[in-house]
């Protein structure tokens, strides 16, 4: 029983031994085998793409290059259908907006700005209509028009204020800015001849300012200026004039803009014919 230990001990040694050289064996082929299965996939692969007609190859799934061409097929295919596309839809998007161009516009408008302000003519008694006159040591030309609307109707405020008919700046950026004002004068002095009131003021020009204040500057500044001539036939009971102008400026952070006339009393305040305002570019 003692001479047995030993012997038992040698066999199990010798038998792990094998298995372990079994192992290895069974890895080093496994290994060999997938190696030269990647290498020959590989070369068949770019057998397929070097050769000569890639039309020539039957699509058969028991083919090396089944399954390249296929593959190079589909992302033709994808990247053709892609591109057929996108020169589609410019080309309908194009006929659209030569047709109907409100749709594309629809379609491409961006967002509404963060920063706009949209004001109109708000009919109030003639009493109040008299408009601010400019003062001479301000050197502001014209009759301030303060009886602005900013909420009904058309007329909205979006991070604006309208204070006393001036819109306050909120933030520093590029804005443009815009204004429009209806003069409708009526001719209730033609009888009058050629000395009377009426007759001074035919050839008048209609004159429209668009100012902006500082806080910098005790003087606002002039930024734009349009006019019209009132000249009408002897004739008529009234004449129209529309004045309009817009522009891009530089703003900064609590500058006002405020619109002045000539003669305040002759602006028609409908909201469609006179308005003011001003949004952010960039």
């Amino acid at each position: 029983m003692t001479g047995s230990g030993p012997k038992l001990g040698v066999l199990l040694l010798l038998a792990v031994l094998l298995q372990t050289v079994v192992v290895t064996i069974t890895v080093l082929h496994f290994t060999t085998a997938l190696n030269s299965m990647k290498e020959t996939f590989a070369r068949s692969s770019v057998s397929c793409l070097t050769g000569g007609d890639l039309q020539s190859i039957t699509a058969v799934r028991g083919d090396p290059c089944w399954q390249v061409t296929q593959q190079l097929h589909l992302l033709i295919e994808k990247s053709l259908s892609q591109r057929y596309q996108r020169q589609l839809s410019s080309a309908v998007r194009d006929e659209v907006s030569r047709v109907l161009p409100s749709l594309v516009m629809v379609d491409r408008a961006s967002p509404r700005p963060k920063v706009a302000a949209h004001v109109t003519g708000s009919f109030v008694p003639k009493l109040e209509q008299n408009g601010a006159p400019a003062s001479s040591g301000r050197r502001v030309q014209g009759q301030k028009i303060s009886w602005w609307e900013g909420q009904k109707g058309l007329a909205f405020l979006q991070d604006v204020r309208l204070v006393d008919g001036e819109l306050v700046v909120p933030q520093p950026g590029l804005y443009y800015v815009y204004a429009q004002t209806y003069f409708r004068h009526t001719h209730a002095l033609e009888e009058e001849g050629e000395d009377g009131e009426d007759s001074g003021d035919r050839g008048r020009p209609l004159l429209q300012y668009v100012y902006k204040k500082v806080s910098s500057y005790p003087v606002p500044i002039l930024l734009m200026k349009t006019s019209r001539t009132s000249c009408w036939s002897r004739g008529s009971q009234f004449s129209l004039h529309s004045a309009h102008q817009g522009g891009l400026f530089p703003l900064s952070s609590g500058d006002r803009l405020f619109v002045t006339v000539t003669n305040a009393t002759a602006v028609d305040m409908d909201e469609k014919s006179s308005f003011f305002g001003a949004f952010l570019i960039s």
